[in-house]
Order: C-alpha cells, then sequence, then structure tokens
C-alpha cells in the first residue's frame, strides 16, 4: 500500500502531444501522477490530476488506453471528433460530471474559463493488442 498527499507530487507542465505524427500544442496544463502502474515505468493504470489553466487547452488527439476524466472544479468543455477530425460532439462539463473516452476515440478539452482554473482526475487503463 502507498499512501501519499497530492501536495508532494510534483507537477509537470504538458507543452506538446502528438496526433497523427504531429505534435499539437497544449496551452496552460500541469499533470501529477497520483498512481502509475505497469512494466518499465509504462501506466498500464494511472490516476492522474490535471490542473488546466484559464483558456488552457488540450488539443486534438488519441490513444490506446480507455480513459475516464472526473471535473473537480471549474468548467471543462470536452470535444469529440469525426474522423475528418471535424468536431462531433462538445460537452460542457462541471463539477461531479464525468466522461467516458473509449480507446483510440479523437477528442480535445478546453477550460470553458479565462478566469478560472479547472482540475480534474483522469483514470486511464491501457488496452493491449
Amino acid at each position: 500500500m502507498i499512501v501519499k498527499n497530492v501536495k508532494d507530487i510534483s507537477r509537470t507542465k504538458i507543452e506538446a502531444y502528438p496526433y497523427r505524427e504531429i505534435p499539437r500544442t497544449v496551452k496552460d496544463v500541469w499533470i501529477q501522477w497520483l498512481s502509475k502502474v505497469g512494466p518499465e515505468g509504462t501506466a498500464e493504470y494511472g490516476l492522474r490530476l490535471f490542473t488546466v489553466g484559464p483558456g488552457g487547452e488540450i488539443p486534438i488527439h488519441n490513444h490506446l488506453y480507455y480513459q475516464t476524466t472526473y471535473v473537480l472544479t471549474g468548467h471543462l468543455n470536452v470535444f469529440s471528433h469525426d474522423e475528418n477530425d471535424q468536431v462531433k460532439e462538445q460537452r460542457l462539463m462541471g463539477p461531479n460530471d464525468f466522461v467516458f473516452i473509449p480507446t483510440m476515440e479523437p477528442h480535445s478539452m478546453k477550460n470553458a474559463s479565462e478566469t478560472e482554473e479547472c482540475t480534474f482526475l483522469c483514470c486511464i487503463a491501457n488496452v493491449r493488442e
């Protein structure tokens, strides 16, 4: 068993995230890995705390893992995208709202506020071929 306090976990700023092999700029987003389990440092399972600054955003991307995002504070616009990278659906999430994102589904997120941070927990579980 491992017991820690979130204040003891360092924050790392995310600068870019790749999509279709092109690095996309991430705006004002920090991550704290609360738990991470997997061989050789990979995350087979993980729980992360994200802080998104005012107007911050995570651009379109996808990944092999399943993801559940749970909003703690603020408001977050979550977008799903179609095969042509066009917005298919947009939902505004607030405290206690959550979204499940299936493996490889293109999605993006943007803080709905230009003045307040948004925080959310993100639980991931990897899928293997």
